[in-house]
């Protein structure tokens, strides 16, 4: 059994977390689906031997699933921000998530199948929003506004003016 970590973020899912894991495994590096727990006896959402959790790992992120299923839905108030190098890894990531049943929303936030928020984000933005140039940071912000996938040429020309 792979060593639990301190402190992992626990998603609750309605009876499809071991999917949720796969689908998060194969999408992106440094990323697997580790155990899969089923439940030792009968319990309110489910009957024993299914799927009750499943270890994951998202970007180095330790995470359980928890097939609790249809009482909690998830929400924007928590979200996985993932930081990507240029255009043809944030085109790669939105695309998985929002072309495997997800959908898009705005400013780089998209959602999974599952409901699950992402924030799918380019270094790029996050240099373009937080320079000490305010005015230049203000035109990206700006632009940012306007987009739901990030276009990080066009966050680049708002910057410069």
């Amino acid at each position: 059994m792979k060593h639990m970590a301190k402190n992992t973020i626990c998603l609750w899912y309605d009876d499809a977390a071991e999917e949720a894991a796969q689908f998060y495994a194969e999408t992106f590096p440094d990323s697997s689906l580790d155990a899969v727990h089923r439940a030792p006896g009968d319990h309110p959402s489910g009957k024993e031997g299914n799927v009750l959790t499943v270890e994951f790992t998202v970007l180095g992120v330790a995470c359980l699933g928890l097939n609790g299923g249809p009482a909690f839905k998830h929400s924007e108030a928590f979200s996985f921000q993932v930081a990507t190098d240029d255009q043809e890894e944030t085109d790669r990531y939105w695309n998985a998530i929002v072309g495997n049943g997800g959908e898009e929303s705005q400013c780089g936030w998209c959602k999974d199948k599952w409901g699950i928020s992402w924030q799918i984000t380019p270094v790029a933005l996050t240099k373009a929003l937080t320079s000490p140039d305010r005015a230049a940071a203000k035109r990206a912000f700006d632009a940012m506004m306007t987009m739901r996938k990030i276009d990080i040429a066009a966050i680049e020309v708002a910057f410069r003016g």
